[in-house]
């Protein structure tokens, strides 16, 4: 029994949603996604609302029904609402800015780090230690989150890097000198 898999999704009057065979596309105000649903999966749309059921109770079956149903979620609110991660960049001399669509990220490197915006993603820098990763997709959202931080991992001794806004870095001491 998946608590999760079997809630009904609502479609909300904004947002269109298209399901051919196991593809489904989800257009909104923001723009339209489309997806590939596992095979065993069967969704149907009645009255603006999606339902995803199972064949059976195999642990596969099991383990995508809920995942299914998630990813159609994500989807739904991604293109009415967009998703977006925050990242910090903390250092002395490292700062992030803004050339187009790209970022150009000074990391203490001997040469400026450029990063080039996928497609579908854009980058808003309020400052030169912060950067905003906007996009209706979720999963590129925190895959290109996720490799800008990359570009400078935090470390645990000074706490620089760049990080999550949300993340906490635990910091570690020092080496502990002579007694």
């Amino acid at each position: 029994m998946s608590r999760i898999g079997n809630k009904p999704i609502t479609v909300p009057s904004d947002v269109e949603v298209k399901i051919d065979g196991q593809k489904i596309t989800v257009k909104g105000p923001k723009g339209t996604l489309e997806r590939e649903i596992h095979k065993n999966m069967s969704i149907s749309l009645e009255n603006n609302v999606i339902t995803i059921k199972r064949p059976d109770d195999e642990p596969e079956n099991r383990s995508i029904h809920g995942l299914t149903r998630t990813l159609i979620n994500n989807m739904i609110i991604g293109v009415r609402d967009e998703f977006k991660k925050d990242l910090e960049i903390n250092g002395v001399g490292y700062r992030v800015q803004k050339q187009g669509n790209n970022l150009v990220l000074s990391l203490g490197y001997s040469h400026p780090v450029t990063f080039n915006a996928p497609e579908g993603i854009t980058f808003d820098v309020p400052s030169q230690n912060q950067i905003t990763v906007r996009g209706i997709d979720k999963e590129l959202v925190g895959q290109t989150a996720a490799v800008i931080r990359t570009k400078r991992l935090p470390e645990v001794y000074r706490g620089k890097g760049i990080k999550y806004a949300d993340e906490v870095i635990r910091r570690k001491e020092g080496k502990a000198g002579k007694k």
